[in-house]
């Protein structure tokens, strides 16, 4: 299983380096983001219902998220791609377990996206953002756990439907809600009443708020540990759907 999982890693790291183009533009949308829309929010924590800390600390949590979710829900489409070319039939053949095939590929898509998201923290800091170490580490534990679970559903998504064409409608479907109802630009404190009661339905929306506690120091927090609980829990269905759906659909 681990000498397996290792051969599919590195193929897919592999292909990654020699195309890191989806790299790049995974990353790019964030830094604009915090080049250009950051800023604004230097006087909106004067706001009555802000949430407490630096405009950095409620900012940049919420592009974390944003990149852990949209840089791993749409890998997808390199795997129909795989499957047109006939390289998923190869794969079925070997004594290969279909969990490693999987997990190779989720774990090459968990570590761009840490690099990914500590480009964007160190850029975070040079313009001007603050926050305690061990409050990061966490966030990026979860941040790559989140994108563990986003890429895993990616896959399956992608191995049910078999087209870009179907994919690329289903994925926005979900994720444009989950953009406009979690926070992550702005947060959702702000909202009038009715628009808090969608978000709060919404699970992503309590990951944002967890994250920004980690990230103003606030570790025993309701929001830290809601956030933690509610993570835990994406995390877990999304592996678990990920995994049932590979093993099925490459039996």
């Amino acid at each position: 299983m681990l000498l397996a999982t290792r051969v599919v890693f590195v193929r897919a790291m592999r292909l990654s380096l020699r195309n890191p183009t989806w790299i790049v533009i995974g990353l790019t949308q964030p830094i604009l983001y915090l080049a250009l829309f950051g800023p604004l929010l230097r006087k909106m924590n004067q706001l009555p219902g802000f949430p407490p800390g630096s405009w950095w600390q409620v900012f940049v949590p919420g592009l974390l998220i944003q990149l852990g979710i949209f840089g791993a829900l749409f890998v997808g489409f390199g795997l129909v791609a795989e499957y047109r070319a006939g390289v998923i039939e190869q794969m079925r053949v070997t004594p290969a377990p279909r969990m490693a095939l999987l997990l190779g590929r989720v774990l090459r898509d968990v570590i761009v996206l840490v690099v990914q998201a500590l480009v964007l923290t160190v850029a975070a800091v040079v313009f001007g953002m603050r926050a305690p170490i061990v409050g990061v580490v966490v966030a990026f534990v979860l941040v790559a756990l989140l994108g563990a679970a986003c890429a895993s559903v990616s896959y399956a998504v992608a191995l049910i439907t078999k087209s870009e064409d179907v994919l690329a409608p289903l994925l926005n479907t979900v994720a444009v809600p989950v953009l406009l109802l979690s926070g992550i630009l702005l947060p959702m404190s702000l909202a009038p009443g009715w628009l808090r009661t969608l978000s709060e339905i919404n699970p992503f929306s309590h990951v944002v708020d967890g994250i920004r506690s980690l990230f103003r120091g606030d570790f025993g927090s309701a929001d830290t540990m809601w956030g933690l609980i509610v993570g835990a829990i994406i995390v877990a269905l999304g592996l678990i759907f990920g995994a049932r759906t590979f093993q099925r659909e490459s039996a």
